[in-house]
């Protein structure tokens, strides 16, 4: 008999690194790229890819942008990331994100499919010097909806870290696992939803934005709440399906930055 040989594992990273408007480093290695493709914009487009095509036991994909103080810039993927059925341990994926004084920020992903079976340990971690402004999002799908498929058993672990000056400002943890999922119809949980978007925006006007956002919460399909303190505001949003789900966060990220759409958002 012949043992069997280990099944291949992705590795990926990629980092950039921006000060007044030009790249100050870049490096990119395994599965991981990053591209700045030309836009009309004045704010640098960045876009990471894994070209592995999915996360499943075993892989790692680290994604990092620092901004100089006051650069401006928004980063996203080039497609939606998905993670498969991980028999042998979750795949981990780390976002690190540095914002020097007055530099802004928008982090904003496209959808993370989850697979029957997916197992993902995700960290988000944002650091913020002085008066540097975040906006974040994350979208969950679980499973596709147009191939008829359904997620009985996954474990998700996903967590945001914020801090100012190295002073924790947001500590935002999901855990979502098999049991979970059993109970998932309540509305303590997902109240039957397969899709699920967390918004974080970081910035002096975030408290008075929270009353013009709430007004926003009216797309057909979604249901949404948010809350804001000095500073911060966290926005969350349920859908049966991603598609509503995916138009309500467009117009969010609109209502909060015009212009702040990433081009590949609307291919």
């Amino acid at each position: 008999m012949f043992d069997h040989a280990p099944l291949q594992r992705s590795d990926g990273e990629a980092r950039i690194a921006l000060r007044d408007g030009r790249i100050a480093a870049l490096r990119q290695s395994g599965s991981a790229k990053v591209m700045l493709p030309r836009t009309h914009s004045s704010v640098p487009e960045i876009v990471f890819l894994n070209t592995s095509g999915g996360l499943t036991s075993g892989d790692r994909l680290e994604y990092s942008v620092t901004l100089g103080a006051g650069t401006r810039a928004r980063a996203t993927t080039q497609t939606a990331e998905r993670a498969y059925r991980a028999e042998d341990g979750p795949a981990r994926a780390i976002v690190t994100l540095e914002l020097g004084a007055g530099a802004s920020l928008g982090w904003l992903p496209q959808e993370t499919i989850l697979f029957n079976g997916a197992g993902l340990q995700r960290q988000t971690r944002v650091e913020m010097a002085g008066d540097a402004r975040y906006l974040g999002i994350e979208t969950v799908v679980l499973g596709r909806a147009a191939m008829g498929e359904t997620v009985a058993r996954l474990m998700l672990e996903d967590s945001r870290t914020i801090r100012r000056d190295g002073r924790l400002l947001l500590l935002d943890p999901l855990r979502l696992t098999d049991a979970a999922l059993a109970r998932a119809g309540g509305m303590a949980l997902l109240g039957g939803a397969r899709a699920f978007a967390t918004l974080i925006f970081v910035a002096p006007e975030a408290q008075a934005m929270l009353p013009a956002l709430r007004a926003e919460l009216d797309e057909p399909g979604v249901q949404g709440a948010a809350s804001a303190l000095e500073g911060r505001l966290v926005l969350r949003c349920l859908a049966a399906d991603a598609w509503p789900l995916r138009r309500q966060m467009l117009r969010l990220v609109e209502r909060l930055q015009p212009g702040a759409t990433p081009r590949c958002w609307q291919n």
